[in-house]
């Protein structure tokens, strides 16, 4: 009775704003907004699709495999790809990449960040910068975990590897492409100074991502996270532990803002 109740409040609402713009009491543009932001979700029995996810936020529901049987993983990759034309899943299991590897048509296999992808955009549609700097070979998974996430939510990106502050010329062989970035994803294990770096010497966000790359007393991760929290460099920000993904999405995102003109700006 709840459930019905709710469908019955919905479609009132839903008719409410198409009713608005039928009398123009309403613009095209303010009913787009409320109908990204109108409630839509799939229920599968194990996980519920949340399906308006792309036009409310620009990106469909990213799918974290560690924790959910190969059969789940399925099933909610096929409904992801029922209601959008991509799909990103990230820490899939072995069973778990083995059965979208049997079963999905068209994905790509990101082995060593375990991820997988459905319609990423094609390269001429990629636009801006991204500039992912890892430390070490080490750090190699989640960096490849942020580069993933970031070109398929539509940044052309770059990687940097292997420039930790161990030999700061490695990294500053690269300062032409460190400066053209709209944002940059810095990944770091052990004391995590690397961020705090490149921060000093561009003008764009820097994103730090401490990785459990370490010996004993680095906490796997909590010291080279620590460090980044209380970096001396401005225009550092720092996403979790091996947080490859939040990073990436986010550093797509500021991409996303430097490549697109915003209203009234002059072309």
């Amino acid at each position: 009775k709840q459930e019905a109740a709710r469908n019955k409040m919905q479609r009132e609402e839903l008719r409410g704003i198409l009713s608005q713009v039928e009398l123009g009491q309403m613009d095209v543009e303010d009913a787009v907004a409320k109908l990204a932001a109108f409630p839509t979700a799939l229920d599968l029995g194990h996980s519920t699709i949340d399906t308006a996810r792309e036009a409310r936020c620009g990106c469909p529901e990213v799918v974290y495999g560690a924790g959910k049987t190969p059969q789940e993983l399925l099933e909610i990759s096929r409904s992801v790809l029922e209601h959008h034309e991509r799909l990103l899943v990230t820490r899939a299991t072995d069973d778990g990449l083995a059965l979208l590897k049997a079963e999905l048509e068209g994905a790509v296999f990101h082995e060593r960040s375990r991820a997988v992808t459905v319609g990423s955009p094609e390269e001429t549609e990629l636009k801006g910068l991204v500039a992912i700097v890892s430390a070490g070979t080490s750090d190699g998974a989640v960096a490849e975990e942020a580069a993933v996430t970031a070109q398929f939510m539509g940044a052309r990106v770059t990687q940097i590897r292997d420039a930790g502050v161990a030999g700061l010329h490695r990294l500053l062989a690269h300062g032409e492409t460190l400066q053209r970035a709209h944002a940059l994803v810095v990944v770091a294990g052990m004391e995590g100074a690397l961020p705090s770096v490149v921060g000093g010497l561009v003008s764009s966000p820097v994103i730090a991502v401490p990785t459990s790359v370490g010996y004993g007393a680095s906490f796997g991760g909590i010291a080279a996270l620590l460090g980044m929290l209380n970096s001396c460099a401005a225009g550092v920000t720092v996403v979790n532990i091996d947080n490859g993904f939040g990073a990436g999405y986010t550093a797509a995102l500021i991409n996303d803002c430097a490549e697109t003109p915003q209203e009234g700006d002059s072309e």
